[in-house]
């Protein structure tokens, strides 16, 4: 078991989440291969001290889409931070740089994220 430590204390999100996307992956390893999960863990450290812009926080927005009429919810970054911190940030930002299968869900759960 590997495990890595990322600190995310000045740096950006997008620059962090690519970092512990590729470990997660295996990426970095010799033996990569892509049907695989390696056996590591990403923790990141310091999420509440990124450097994340006002304006980014004002104007980025996450969309989740219930299925009914009308449901379509579309809370901004400042909100989303305020309900449920910049852990949920960073889940985010690392889940969408993921392959898009069945292992999505088995390399997140590899995922540490700490305030």
């Amino acid at each position: 078991m590997t495990k890595y430590t990322l600190d995310a204390e000045n740096k950006r999100i997008g620059r962090v989440a690519t970092l512990a996307a590729v470990y997660l992956m295996g990426k970095n390893l010799a033996v990569y291969t892509k049907n695989k999960i390696p056996d590591i863990t990403v923790e990141i450290k310091n999420t509440s001290k990124a450097l994340v812009d006002d304006n980014k926080k004002a104007q980025k927005t996450y969309s989740r889409y219930s299925g009914y009429p009308g449901g379509l919810k579309q809370p901004t970054m400042e909100q989303v931070i305020a309900k449920k911190g910049y852990s949920e940030i960073f889940k985010n930002a690392v889940s969408g740089m993921l392959p898009k299968n069945k292992l999505r869900q088995k390399m997140m759960n590899n995922l540490i994220l700490s305030e």
